[in-house]
This record gives structure tokens, C-alpha cells and sequence, in this order.
């Protein structure tokens, strides 16, 4: 029901497409961008019910008060605290390691504001987990949802951070001055 639901919200009403050629194995990490709206939330969180994806997601610690924060726990939030040295790069990879099935998306902006240094977390987890990386794209321009690339981590971050950077070039978010790649 859920998922007909989603499906029907998003393809149907709102118009979206997807272009998805990459498999889904058991683990992996999604890498989303860019991401320059709330609504991005909204349009992963219809996209992944409606493809019947379980995927986790980071979110800062602020969004989790009561009621959001009960909320955002039952749909797979994971609250990060950017103020705190944590290790939680390690222990998601330790869980993912540790489990049979582990998604997770993560928007390597890190922020809805334009910023050139992307966040590296998603990868050193993909990496300690062995794990690949789907690279997703959201493109509000063609009402686009997009996963024609996988990156499996090789240990060459600044090079495979580049490849990344440059898949991500082309997609336009809602808010398009809200979104850089930086010298690349």
C-alpha cells in the first residue's frame, strides 16, 4: 500500500522519472546530491518507499526533537553531531561489516549551502566495509532521479573523490546556486 502510494506521488503527480542502472547488492552506500532543499528529503524518502529501498540516512542532531525526532528514528534516521570528535565513520562500518543487509545514503555536501569540500565519511565507511558506492543524482530541472555509476573505494580518495565530483557536475538541484563541485 506504502509503496503504491509513493509511487503514485511521485511518478504520477509530481512527474518525476528515474534512469537507474546500477545493481542494489546487499550492502552499499548511496551518495546523493546535490542537495539544496528539504525537499531533497522528501524526494529520496518517496523515491526509496516507492523502489521499497530500507536505506538509513544521516541527519543532523537538531532535527531530532520530540515528535520529528521519534519520527525520523522510525524511517531510518541516524542523528550525527557535527560539534562532537565521534567515530562514527568506524562504527557504521563496523555495523555494516557486522550485518547482512546495510544501506545507507548520505549526501557528501554535507549542508544544503554551496561548499566545494565535500564531506568524506561516506566513502572511508564504504571503504573500512568494503562496500560500493551507487552514486544517486537529483536533477529538478528534468524531474530526474539517476544511478548509472558505482564506485567501488580503491584507497585513491582524492582521485575517485574528483570521479565523483564530476558525475555529480550535470545534475541540477532546486536551488542551483546553492550547489558547487569546486575546482575540479
Amino acid at each position: 500500500m506504502l509503496k503504491s502510494l509513493c509511487r503514485w506521488i511521485l511518478f504520477k503527480r509530481m512527474g518525476w522519472t528515474t534512469n537507474v542502472t546500477e545493481a542494489h547488492p546487499d550492502k552499499f552506500i548511496i551518495c546523493l546530491a546535490p542537495h539544496t532543499s528539504n525537499w531533497d528529503f522528501i524526494i529520496g524518502l518517496l523515491y526509496s518507499r516507492a523502489e521499497g529501498l530500507k536505506s538509513n540516512f544521516l541527519m543532523k542532531k537538531e532535527w531530532f526533537f520530540w515528535p520529528l525526532g521519534c519520527f525520523f528514528r522510525k524511517i531510518g534516521g541516524i542523528p550525527v553531531w557535527r560539534s562532537k570528535h565521534t567515530n562514527m565513520t568506524d562504527n557504521l562500518a563496523k555495523t555494516a561489516a557486522e550485518s547482512a543487509t546495510f544501506q545507507l545514503c548520505i549526501t557528501p555536501e554535507g549542508t544544503r549551502s554551496a561548499t566545494a569540500e565535500w564531506k568524506k565519511g561516506f566513502y572511508y565507511i564504504a571503504a573500512k566495509a568494503n562496500m560500493p558506492i551507487l552514486l544517486y543524482g537529483i536533477d529538478y530541472k528534468k524531474k530526474l532521479i539517476e544511478c548509472t555509476r558505482t564506485i567501488m573505494p580503491d584507497g585513491d580518495i582524492d582521485r575517485q573523490m574528483r570521479e565523483i565530483k564530476l558525475y555529480f557536475k550535470r545534475f541540477e538541484g532546486l536551488k542551483p546556486e546553492n550547489f558547487t563541485t569546486g575546482d575540479i
